[in-house]
């Protein structure tokens, strides 16, 4: 194995509990009502996808635009006062991963301007060999198009990729992509179906250190 291909939100970053909150503000605010469990229903997925889903939910003219604009102005706002609160492990992982010569890409269907103020805000950005965000592929996770382009800009097969992943969109778009998949679960725990396919089941970032050091002595 060569590379180690990780999402952003709810692996890196404990950022989706935060979503949840903002949305639920952002529903209130427009009339829905809490609108936080949307959260669920969209995790791993790009912008425009998200909005149809959102339309879905609420209705055809619902303006999902004006409601994702509120939650992340919320969000920011969290962010200006505390700093983006980072997962258990992160820098561990990546001075292992730097240290033990492997590649690491970021493969986040968030924003690029979000992104990138993450991985600024943390001081992790240098880390990174490549970043894939989710204005950079056509299709969004499940579809495997941005880990085959991560995997692609790190000039590696994505079957020599770890990817590590939190969400279901996230780990069949991994795995869909041909890499070798591990979950560290967040908001959502998983189920068989991708429980099926996984290299490893992680409890935090320390433990998939253990995992692909024990796999590539």
């Amino acid at each position: 194995m060569k590379a180690v291909i990780f999402d952003m939100d709810g692996v890196l970053f404990d950022t989706e509990k935060l979503c949840m909150e903002s949305w639920d503000y952002a529903g209130e605010k427009l009339g829905v009502g809490k609108a936080g469990y949307m959260v669920m229903k969209t995790l791993g997925v790009k912008a425009e996808a998200a909005i149809e889903i959102l339309r879905k939910e609420f209705s055809d003219d619902f303006d999902a635009v004006e409601f994702k604009k509120i939650g992340r102005d919320y969000s920011y706002d969290y962010f200006n006062k505390y700093g983006v609160p980072m997962k258990k492990g992160v820098n561990d992982i990546l001075n292992y991963l730097k240290s033990n010569g492997f590649k690491i890409a970021l493969a986040s269907s968030t924003s690029s301007k979000s992104v990138f103020h993450h991985l600024d805000d943390a001081k992790i950005k240098d880390y990174f060999d490549v970043v894939v965000c989710g204005d950079m592929v056509q299709k969004s996770k499940p579809e495997p198009d941005i880990y085959l382009k991560a995997a692609e800009l790190l000039n590696f097969p994505a079957y020599e990729c770890y990817a590590v992943e939190d969400s279901r969109n996230g780990l069949l778009s991994a795995h869909n992509a041909g890499c070798r998949v591990i979950m560290v679960p967040d908001l959502w725990q998983g189920e068989e179906k991708t429980d099926s396919f996984l290299a490893a089941k992680c409890s935090d970032l320390n433990e998939v250190i253990d995992f692909i050091e024990n796999e590539n002595k």
